[in-house]
C-alpha cells in the first residue's frame, strides 16, 4: 500500500467534508442540539460529515472497517480500520468559537498507520504517515526543542461529565502551573495533538478519551519526533482512555508530576 498516495486522498476528503462543517458553522441554529449525555452534545452537522467521510473512505479503501464517534457506521475490519472524529470541538462549534476540527486515522492490525487533522477554521491540515514523517499542508514539522518544563507551554482538556479524579487533575493542573510558561484549553483534543506535532505546544495531557479524539494525533507526534505515551508511562493510551504527548525533552517531568498528583 502506498500510505503516501493514500494520506493525500484522504487529505482531499477531509478537506470537502470540512468545508461543509464552515459553511454550517455560519448558519447554525442551536435548536438542532442533541444531548448525547450531560454536557455532551451533537448535532446534524456531526452526523452529516461523518456520514460523507464514511462513505468517501470506503471508496478509497473497501476492505477497511469503522470505529466512528457518531455510530454511523459499526462494520470493524479484519485488518484495516478507520477511526473518525468528524467534528472535534463540537462544543465550541455550537458555540460559535472558531476551533474544530476533522480527525481521521488508520490502524493496520491495531497500529495506527495514518493520519489527518484538518483545523477548519485555520485551513490547516496536518498529516502524517508511518515512517513518512509528519506535515502541516506541504511543509515537514517537528516537535520543539525546548529543554526543560520550564520553559514549555503545556495543553490540556477539563473534564467535563466525569468528575471523580477532578480533585487529583487538579493538584496536577496546580504542580504544572506554577512551573511552565502556562497550560492551554483549546477544546479539540485532535489539535492540541497536532500543535505538539508542530512545535506550538511543547506537551499535552488529558484523560477521559476515546480514540477517534487521539488516533490521528498520536501517529502526528510520533512522526514529528515526540512521544506518546499513558499515565504510567506505557503505551496502552487508547485502552486506558489517556494520554501525555509531549517532544521528548520534557517527558520525564511530566510523567513524574502526573503520577505523583494524579490518583
Amino acid at each position: 500500500m502506498d500510505l503516501s498516495k493514500l494520506t493525500t486522498e484522504v487529505i482531499l476528503l477531509t478537506k470537502e467534508v470540512g468545508g461543509f462543517i464552515r459553511g454550517e458553522a455560519l448558519v447554525f441554529d442551536t435548536k438542532s442540539i442533541e444531548y448525547k449525555g450531560l454536557h455532551d452534545m451533537v448535532s446534524y452537522v456531526d452526523k452529516t460529515a461523518e456520514l460523507n467521510l464514511v462513505k468517501g473512505l470506503s471508496l478509497l479503501l473497501p476492505e477497511a472497517g469503522f470505529v466512528t464517534e457518531e455510530k454511523t457506521s459499526n462494520t470493524i475490519g479484519e485488518k484495516y480500520n478507520w477511526i473518525i472524529d468528524p467534528l472535534d470541538g463540537t462544543t465550541n462549534f455550537i458555540h460559535g468559537i472558531p476551533t474544530f476540527s476533522v480527525s481521521i486515522a488508520l490502524e493496520y492490525n491495531n497500529e495506527l498507520i495514518l493520519g489527518v487533522v484538518y483545523e477548519i477554521n485555520r485551513d490547516e491540515c496536518f498529516s502524517a504517515w508511518k515512517n513518512g514523517g509528519a506535515y502541516l499542508n506541504d511543509k515537514r514539522i517537528s516537535v520543539s526543542k525546548t529543554p526543560g518544563i520550564d520553559n514549555s507551554l503545556l495543553a490540556t482538556g477539563y473534564p467535563f461529565y466525569e468528575f471523580s479524579k477532578l480533585d487529583s487533575y487538579l493538584e496536577v493542573l496546580k504542580a504544572f502551573m506554577q512551573r511552565c510558561h502556562g497550560i492551554r484549553r483549546i477544546g479539540s483534543a485532535a489539535i492540541d495533538l497536532a500543535y505538539v506535532a508542530s512545535g506550538r505546544f511543547d506537551g499535552y495531557f488529558e484523560y477521559n478519551l476515546n480514540s477517534y479524539d487521539i488516533a490521528a494525533g498520536i501517529i502526528l507526534v510520533r512522526e514529528a519526533g515526540g512521544q506518546v505515551f499513558d499515565f504510567r508511562g506505557g503505551n496502552e493510551c487508547i485502552s486506558r482512555r489517556e494520554i501525555i504527548a509531549t517532544n521528548g525533552f520534557i517527558s520525564e517531568d511530566i510523567l513524574k508530576v502526573i503520577t505523583e498528583k494524579f490518583k
